[in-house]
């Protein structure tokens, strides 16, 4: 039996994002719920919401192009727990236009992003979002094109009271550097995984100015996979999952990283919910660096 299947998203510890947001290193993506292999089922992805929070999540990434049809994640979090805790923290996107199906067409110009922003804050329920990322780009390589005037309208909006804090999905150090000359950066979520590891040096940078660092895709999806054999021995020795695992990795390589695992169904919440309580040691680190 996993010695680590009781553990609440607490066990992790928590981090101040921004400063002044206490959220649970192990928290919740949304894409799931209304996206995936199969067409997610809305009292399920309900049901899963409101487990993930009695779980102790209290960070849950979402976006309002994440949904096809009527099934739409920013509605099901609504839906599910509205009106919402004191102490959750939801963090969406903006920057890809959607208009039909669920593949971006391009990217909202700076005009464009206060209609984003209101559109988000009108789903939600909200009368001002937690944290709010500029998503930048395509799937391709990050970097090459300036953030500052989409930045810009961004923190507009934050000057206003719309938004609390200003994150940068997808970018490089130099966007990054960009994004700083103009308002705080609170969060940065770019590609990252236990066998995807070439943002290292952006992830250092986020760490050394207190910035929380939120992979996507933390188990493997998108065009760079996980390859669970070579998490087997690992998860042999902890009695727990190679998914686990590749969560426990992320914790554990850096104080500022933030965990959004997400999924349609309560069984894999919970194991995913549970890796917080799995804590490895210098020789499994050394291990998984191989």
């Amino acid at each position: 039996m996993n010695p680590n299947q009781n553990a609440t998203a607490a066990a992790a510890g928590d981090f101040p994002l921004g400063g002044d947001l206490r959220v649970n290193r192990i928290g919740f993506g949304a894409m799931r719920l209304a996206l995936g292999r199969r067409v997610p089922d809305p009292e399920e992805s309900v049901a899963v919401l409101r487990r993930a929070v009695e779980l102790g999540v209290n960070h849950i990434d979402t976006a309002g192009f994440y949904g096809f049809g009527d099934l739409q994640a920013h509605e099901l979090i609504r839906r599910a727990l509205f009106p919402y805790p004191d102490d959750l923290v939801i963090a969406t996107k903006v920057g890809p236009l959607v208009e039909t199906g669920v593949v971006p067409t391009g990217q909202a110009s700076a005009e464009q992003l206060r209609g984003l922003v209101e559109a988000d804050l009108r789903r939600l329920g909200l009368d001002r979002l937690d944290l709010v990322y500029l998503r930048v780009g395509g799937m391709g390589e990050p970097g090459g094109e300036s953030v500052a005037e989409r930045f810009e309208a961004l923190a507009e909006l934050r000057r206003e009271g719309l938004i609390r804090h200003l994150g940068l999905s997808h970018v490089d150090a130099a966007q990054l550097a960009e994004a700083r000359s103009i308002a705080p950066v609170a969060a940065v979520q770019n590609h990252f995984h236990v066998h995807h590891r070439g943002d290292a040096n952006l992830l250092a940078e986020c760490e050394r100015e207190g910035i929380a660092y939120v992979p996507y895709f933390p188990l493997g999806g998108g065009a760079v996979p996980i390859d669970p054999t070579r998490l087997a021995n690992v998860a042999a020795r902890h009695r727990a999952t190679t998914a686990q695992v590749a969560l426990a990795w992320l914790l554990a390589v850096s104080p500022a990283t933030l965990a959004i695992p997400g999924t349609g169904s309560l069984d894999h919440l919970t194991e995913n919910v549970s890796a917080a309580g799995l804590h490895l040691t210098a020789d499994d680190m050394a291990e998984l660096a191989r």
